[in-house]
């Protein structure tokens, strides 16, 4: 069965500090979670022209996920059934991602992003049919909630205690009670359709995907707003070249990976023979 979930997440900034806080804060985390035997590898990252979407920036990346899997899946799965393909069309302030797993070749995800310059009241940015609205279920993350469960401790947590914390730049925090009334304010609804059509396991599937994408846009916002003071102030122009180093340091980190592989498979093609 098809789920519909939007989510909701209210950021202490504007339209135009979001679209720079975002960018600096995917290369930063793909820097921070990237190893030898894991992370992001950017297969193709270019601008794009498109009838229906306008111009924009399209990417095109491969996730190597395999110590995140949860330990029901390895009962059926291999270690690498987490390995996930996204394509995403990034036309600010609306972005389409496609995302799939080679290993489940039937699932497929779509999140829909919307950004728009409120404190979260907009019922129906997406512009869904009545049939849609009654599946669709939404839910308001508060990047300053500490509540933490267990895909929370696989994405990894910002320790930052948004109750006390005060941006030295901008003067913004701390985040308290009713802190969504503050200006400027965002919001980046992210309408999130997944469909896992496999029996026994299908419903699971998908309600693991939704709750590890709950997880990833709260640490992902949290630290959008926690890394203010390393952000605020960048041009496009510094972000870009940004970019194109840290893209280049992850190929290195993905090119080492494929020579510890190519020299593994050697040994193992060696044959032994004694003297």
């Amino acid at each position: 069965m098809v789920q519909i979930k939007e989510f909701r997440i209210v950021m202490p900034m504007s339209l135009e500090e979001y679209q720079i806080a975002q960018m600096y804060m995917v290369l930063k985390m793909q820097q921070q979670n990237t190893t030898s035997d894991e992370g992001v590898e950017v297969l193709e990252n270019r601008s794009f022209q498109d009838d229906a979407l306008g111009k924009g920036q399209y990417t095109s990346k491969v996730y190597r996920l395999k110590s995140k899997v949860p330990a029901w899946l390895t009962t059926f799965a291999p270690a690498d059934a987490l390995t996930m393909q996204e394509e995403a069309w990034n036309v600010y302030p609306r972005c389409k991602t496609v995302v799939k797993f080679p290993y489940f070749k039937k699932f497929c995800s779509t999140i829909d992003t919307v950004h728009k310059a409120d404190n979260g009241q907009s019922e129906n940015v997406h512009g869904l049919n009545k049939k849609q609205l009654a599946a669709r279920q939404v839910e308001v993350i508060d990047i300053a909630s500490a509540a933490r469960d267990y895909w929370s401790y696989v994405v990894g947590g910002n320790s930052v205690d948004f109750s006390k914390f005060r941006s030295a730049k901008t003067g913004r925090g701390p985040l308290l009670e009713g802190w969504q009334s503050c200006d400027p304010v965002m919001t980046a609804y992210k309408l999130v359709t997944v469909d896992a059509p496999y029996w026994g396991f299908g419903n699971q599937l998908e309600q693991a995907f939704l709750a590890g994408e709950r997880a990833l846009f709260l640490e992902s916002h949290r630290n959008c707003f926690g890394w203010i003071d390393e952000w605020f102030g960048m041009t496009m122009q510094q972000l870009r070249e940004l970019e194109e180093q840290t893209n280049s340091s992850l190929d290195v980190k993905t090119s080492a990976e494929d020579l510890d592989r190519r020299w593994a498979c050697d040994r193992e093609e060696e044959v032994y023979t004694p003297a």
